[in-house]
């Protein structure tokens, strides 16, 4: 089979580029709460990778010892909703009793019923739905730092 030259290089669909683009970095504070091990790891390597400095915990009681020892900023709370310990809205109520200019992003599996359930389905309440790409976590964070959700 023979196919003619192409003169042009074709361009990748929008939306299809792997790179990470600038504006989806960042140098902030990230507490990564997550209690599945995998999950944990593919989150704190993708924050890493974009430019954050990544706290990481297994459980809400682990990230509140973790606060104590902490000298810094905490910027942003990654936290899954179902946890074993504490619920992530209570986490999250907990933190900003200490840190109260703290935005979180919310993160499930589970569905909407389960998560409305948990009172994180509300109006202007940040939550990327698991399991996500690269592109859709770096861009929740980065909206969620930047106010914009």
């Amino acid at each position: 089979v023979y196919f003619p030259v192409a003169g042009n290089k074709a361009e990748p669909p929008e939306g299809n580029d792997d790179r990470s683009p600038e504006h989806l970095h960042g140098a902030e504070t990230v507490l990564l709460v997550e209690d599945n091990e995998q999950v944990r790891k593919t989150a704190r390597a993708i924050l890493k990778r974009h430019g954050y400095m990544v706290l990481v915990a297994e459980s809400g009681a682990t990230a509140l010892k973790m606060l104590d020892r902490h000298r810094g900023p905490v910027h942003l709370l990654l936290t899954d909703v179902v946890m074993p310990d504490m619920d992530g809205k209570e986490l999250y109520e907990r933190i900003t009793d200490r840190l109260p200019d703290v935005k979180v992003l919310y993160m499930s599996g589970y569905t909407d019923n389960v998560i409305a359930h948990r009172g994180v389905m509300e109006e202007g309440i940040s939550f990327i739905q698991k399991p996500f790409s690269v592109k859709a976590l770096a861009a929740s964070v980065r909206e969620v730092l930047n106010g914009k959700n």
